[in-house]
């Protein structure tokens, strides 16, 4: 039935029914430049609402809005070793500032040559800590709490949409206190504004922890993370929350002066999320007919679909615009009155873009007083009475985003594994993929190597768990210092 409808099964080829679940959504198209994709309306629309929730999330925070340049001097990324090391192999450069007409095309005009490049923004640690030099002195300019939404370029070898590409849309939060207790504290707290929205609003249940060394953000002390299971087995970074110390600040002398009247340098902290989110939530819920979606985010959450003979069109209409109206005030709701596409094409449309809840309305629905309703995650249609429409809507939409997250979370508990041996690892980690849970006694080689043999990384020290001692790695050997997760991720 899934070939019938464009979307190659899951259970076929993963990679395949991925690609034909957006295609088939209408989330993006290609564009002339490799790596990069256009979000049509339907796809912006998504990232619109996670972008609306997260900022109301940050504002309650106490965290403001900003905006800093795409341009960055190539001499900042040098003023951070560890920094520059971590990006340097993505970075896109800018040289010139003009072109000049050639036979039949354009080149940089040499005339125009910059007299120090600019890269086009990674990350905008190195920017946004040159800019607060000239903003902080004292500790009562302190905190800063910064946020901007916006774009930037990693030149990706690979390219997957949304998880992976060259330009992506997110939003990097950074911030600068007056000591490291504050600027911890920050970093735990917006973990768990990531973590709980991720659960309450996208239905995606993540595990919070603490990064290896291995894989820590360039330039920074330490990094959590919130790490989301896909259908695949393989796990998703969903977002992360940097402890930056003083890194920064030393790097661009950023010093203020204390209560104490002496002179330290700031601490400071970054955390970002992407349109990689919206992967995340396609890969997490959607099925063999097309895109799932929580109704926290869909764009439109409920669609009304008339359905008549010519004779019945104004009897209809007029229930259907009631209706309508009724909902209008609390819901994302459409009316799909085309004329030029029967019933079932229409159905067929909307739950291959994921809406939650569809309502049909015809000349016997309107005799009965009722909307006919399917719900885009399965079960038999039910009747919905026109008298109370909006309660009852916005209690079926609960039942569906409850739901989708207990389905995600039942879908990752039966990912969670166990191994006795480096062996069992190696050959589960690709016929039963998930994430392990190991009590790990490796140091960074031991991590390589395990990465070099098994492609499966250490996706974090998770949060919560209980004590080691007298465990033995079964990976290493080693006796155990600490729980933690391995899983292949995207």
């Amino acid at each position: 039935m899934a070939h019938d409808k464009g979307v190659t099964p899951r259970a076929d080829d993963y990679s395949q029914w991925y690609l034909d679940v957006i295609a088939h959504g209408d989330l993006i198209d290609d564009a002339p430049v490799r790596g990069c994709k256009v979000l049509k309306p339907h796809g912006y629309a998504i990232w619109e609402a996670i972008q609306q929730g997260l900022d109301a999330r940050f504002k309650e925070t106490g965290h403001v809005n900003a905006y800093f340049p795409l341009l960055i001097p190539m001499s900042f990324l040098s003023k951070e070793a560890e920094h520059v090391e971590g990006f340097a192999k993505e970075c896109a450069v800018v040289t010139h500032h003009r072109l000049r007409a050639m036979d039949g095309g354009v080149e940089p005009d040499p005339a125009s040559a910059l007299e120090e490049p600019y890269v086009i923004r990674p990350t905008s640690e190195t920017m946004i800590w040159h800019m607060y030099g000239r903003w902080i002195d004292s500790w009562r300019d302190l905190p800063i709490l910064i946020n901007q939404w916006a774009n930037v370029v990693r030149w990706e070898m690979k390219t997957r949409p949304f998880l992976r590409t060259t330009e992506f849309l997110w939003q990097e939060g950074h911030t600068a206190h007056a000591t490291s207790a504050e600027a911890e504290a920050e970093t735990m707290q917006m973990l768990d504004v990531y973590a709980t929205f991720a659960e309450e609003v996208l239905a995606m249940p993540v595990i919070r922890g603490r990064k290896s060394a291995a894989e820590r953000f360039a330039g920074a002390v330490e990094t959590y993370t919130i790490e989301a299971m896909m259908p695949s087995g393989w796990a998703l970074q969903a977002g992360t929350s940097h402890f930056l110390g003083q890194n920064f600040a030393r790097a661009f002398d950023v010093t203020f002066q204390n209560e104490s009247g002496e002179r330290d340098h700031v601490w400071a902290t970054s955390w970002g999320v992407s349109t990689r989110l919206i992967g995340g939530v396609v890969m997490t819920h959607s099925d063999d007919d097309g895109l799932v979606l929580p109704p926290a985010i869909a764009p439109v959450q409920v669609v009304i679909i008339p359905v008549y003979r010519l004779k019945d069109q104004a009897v209809v209409m007029e229930a259907v615009n009631a209706l309508f109206r009724s909902l209008k005030g609390r819901f994302r709701v459409k009316v799909d009155d085309r004329d030029n596409l029967r019933p079932g094409a229409k159905y067929f449309e909307w739950e291959q873009k994921g809406v939650p809840l569809r309502l049909e309305v015809g000349p016997r629905d309107v005799k009965q007083g009722q909307a006919f309703a399917k719900r885009r995650t399965g079960g038999d249609k039910f009747g919905i009475a026109f008298d109370g429409a909006a309660d009852r809507v916005a209690e079926v939409l609960d039942e569906i985003q409850v739901g989708l997250l207990q389905a995600a979370r039942d879908a990752r508990a039966a990912r969670m594994h166990e191994v006795s041996s480096r062996e069992e690892f190696a050959s589960r980690i690709v016929s039963d993929s998930g994430f392990y849970r190991i009590p790990w006694g490796g140091d960074d080689a031991d991590e390589d190597a395990l990465k070099s043999e098994t492609k499966a990384t250490l996706r974090c020290y998770p949060e919560g768990e209980g004590p080691v001692e007298g465990l033995t790695c079964p990976l290493t050997g080693k006796p155990a210092h600490a729980w933690a997760l391995f899983a292949r991720a995207y």
